[in-house]
């Protein structure tokens, strides 16, 4: 499947070989679902905790007499029931995580690739790389490329100085190929991607 390639001013310099084992597969979007949910479950931190009565300070000495004060009996003011008291049944420290077979997670990432392909919300750029901080260059080459809404640029490497420039751009992200996932994909509606990050996508997984 050949796909045409783009400078940085948005004119066509080529076509490449995508493999179709990654970017012309049918689309599972069920897997796409459970991939997606999986990894936002991974990303909690599972840090919340409240206090049950056994924890709350205070409450040692019964509040008053069992009888004959015509109030209702209690034990302890540190009982669910009273203000500052413990919590029932609240949260405490766990882990949140999904583990997905290796088979799926590629399957839905292959599935969300192939879908920016044929609806052509993929563009394949020649070279992207920044010497400087400049945002502006950004904003330009994302009018270039007359891209707009939710941008995800992915370029092969770190490079900071990518992932600085559009951090102060709404609704668009840098990422690295090697962090490339189906969230991150599937939340975004067009992927701009160097041609040397398609070729390591080709090599990794094209086997």
């Amino acid at each position: 499947m050949k796909y045409d390639v783009v400078d940085s001013s948005g004119n066509k310099v080529g076509e490449m070989e995508l493999p179709e084992k990654v970017f012309s597969v049918e689309e599972r979007p069920e897997l796409v679902h459970e991939v997606v949910v999986a990894l936002l479950s991974n990303r909690r931190a599972g840090s919340a905790s409240t206090k049950d009565r056994s924890e709350v300070r205070g409450g040692g000495r019964k509040p008053w007499r069992q009888k004959g004060t015509g109030r209702a009996r209690h034990g302890s003011i540190r009982s669910p029931i009273w203000r500052g008291g413990g919590v029932t049944f609240g949260p405490k420290p766990r882990k949140y995580i999904k583990h997905i077979p290796k088979k799926v997670r590629r399957a839905a990432l292959f599935s969300v690739l192939s879908n920016r392909t044929r609806g052509k919300k993929m563009t394949i750029l020649d070279n992207f790389e920044m010497e400087e901080y400049k945002t502006k260059r950004v904003v330009k080459l994302m009018g270039d490329l007359k891209v707009e809404g939710n941008i995800l640029f992915v370029v092969e490497g770190f490079q900071p100085n990518v992932f600085a420039s559009t951090n102060n751009i709404p609704n668009v992200d840098a990422l690295a190929v090697g962090r490339l996932n189906v969230y991150d994909i599937a939340s975004h509606d067009h992927l701009v991607i160097t041609k040397s990050s398609v070729e390591r996508l080709a090599e990794v997984y094209a086997e």
